[in-house]
């Protein structure tokens, strides 16, 4: 420690968290599989080979900490920059004071938290750097770097996820921050386990939280409903136009395409408590009525226009249960993309094959020239037929008959399948 340090730095007044920081990689919870002496970034460490990378993952997951922690293993200048806080001025700095220190024989590690929030024209603006080893680059993002960052950016960084911190990780940090205090939280069992579950993987939340419990009287035993009037409910972590919000809805569409009901109901339980708009969900609904249950229960469209139609008259919270409702039946309903399959393939055919005519025999002949011409000419009006069909072809002349829909075994679309058999016995028996 410095004079300066010793002098005028009272340790007990730095946050909790800044206190408990980690000095070593090795110390770092959670990360294991890019930090051990095997993995990736442990292994370019002790190589002494680092290159650029990003690191993505949730907030208070380590991302600047393990940003610094690998500055200092590899002898670099740390030059951290906030892209919320910092412009092109403050980037030239950066890469003057690099310039300087590369012509001593020293490098620079650059660190740009939130990354992502640098525009495509900033973010070019390191390239040059980046490629000639004036700065190594870290940058830091909680959103995926494929949506937000440069291609020609990406190319030059190795991209690195890190984990949200499951429960064993806090609870290492707990630990850490009760021998930091030199006593134990004031919490029964039930709020400790509390308490893990509303940092939500976030260790500096955590940790934070455990500072303001360390406030409370060292005999106190809070309960979880203590708990939680004493640090209030923290907002789950979603962002409605990022990631997270199509991680979400590809979740419960998956879970209702594979009939997990259930857990379709806490997907959409976990949108809706992050503030997701319903109406989203429920326009998400009526298409997944179609796309995959299709008219293998031919209610489900009718079951899904009908709850967003009530959760229009209702709103929230209220009309949120016809939502429900409406999650429950399809997940329970038998599934087809039949219909789905059946319009992808009519529509390439339709694609491929151009401007093909209808065949003359279906057109209306309402002149006299399109009668001469053979329009309307040998239409077999169904309705006269003995069985209500007449077994015509209605494709194009050019073109032989298609099968695009293939109706599945389940539900009502056993039922039409049936039909169409029916029908193409009786379009053979007529054909010959």
């Amino acid at each position: 420690m410095s004079s300066t340090e010793s002098l005028f730095e009272n340790t007990a007044d730095r946050p909790l968290a800044d206190r408990l920081r980690p000095t070593r990689l090795e110390d770092v919870v959670g990360q294991e599989h890019l930090l051990s002496p095997e993995a990736p970034i442990g292994r370019m460490v002790q190589q002494g080979r680092l290159a650029s990378m990003i690191l993505w993952g949730p907030p208070g997951c380590g991302k600047t900490t393990i940003a610094r922690l690998i500055a200092e293993a590899s002898d670099l200048a740390f030059e951290p920059l906030s892209a919320v806080f910092s412009g092109v001025a403050d980037l030239r700095k950066v890469f003057e004071r690099a310039k300087e220190r590369r012509g001593a024989g020293q490098g620079t590690l650059l660190f740009i938290d939130e990354v992502h929030r640098f525009n495509r024209a900033q973010q070019d603006g390191f390239l040059p750097y980046v490629e000639d080893g004036t700065v190594t680059l870290i940058g830091a993002t909680t959103e995926n770097p494929s949506f937000e960052l440069n291609p020609a950016l990406l190319s030059r960084c190795q991209v690195y996820v890190l984990n949200r911190l499951g429960e064993p990780a806090l609870s290492e940090l707990m630990s850490r921050a009760e021998a930091e205090a030199g006593r134990s939280l004031p919490l029964d069992e039930e709020a400790r386990s509390a308490l893990l579950a509303m940092a939500d993987g976030d260790g500096r939340y955590l940790l934070n939280l455990a500072e303001r419990l360390l406030a409370e009287p060292a005999e106190a035993q809070l309960t979880t409903a203590d708990l939680v009037a004493v640090v209030q409910k923290r907002a789950p972590i979603y962002d409605k136009g990022q990631e997270s919000h199509y991680n979400l809805i590809s979740a419960l569409h998956k879970s209702l395409r594979g009939s997990d009901t259930d857990a379709a109901l806490y997907w959409f339980s976990r949108m809706i408590d992050g503030g997701e708009d319903p109406e989203y969900v429920a326009r998400r609904l009526v298409r997944f009525a179609s796309e995959d249950i299709g008219l293998a229960d031919p209610q489900a469209l009718s079951q899904a226009l009908a709850a967003w139609d009530a959760y229009n008259r209702l709103g929230s919270p209220e009309g949120e249960l016809a939502l429900v409702q409406a999650v429950i039946y399809m997940g329970t309903a038998p599934k087809s993309n039949a219909a789905y399959k059946a319009s992808k393939v009519a529509l390439k055919t339709a694609r491929e094959t151009g401007s093909l005519a209808p065949p003359k025999h279906i057109l209306n002949a309402p002149t006299k020239l399109m009668k001469q011409l053979g329009y309307a000419e040998g239409y077999a009006y169904d309705h006269n037929t003995e069985e209500g069909f007449s077994g015509q072809d209605y494709f194009p002349e050019e073109m032989e008959r298609q099968a695009f829909y293939q109706p599945v075994e389940r539900g009502f679309e056993r039922e039409i399948a049936k039909r169409l058999d029916y029908w193409a016995r009786l379009r053979a028996k007529k054909g010959s």
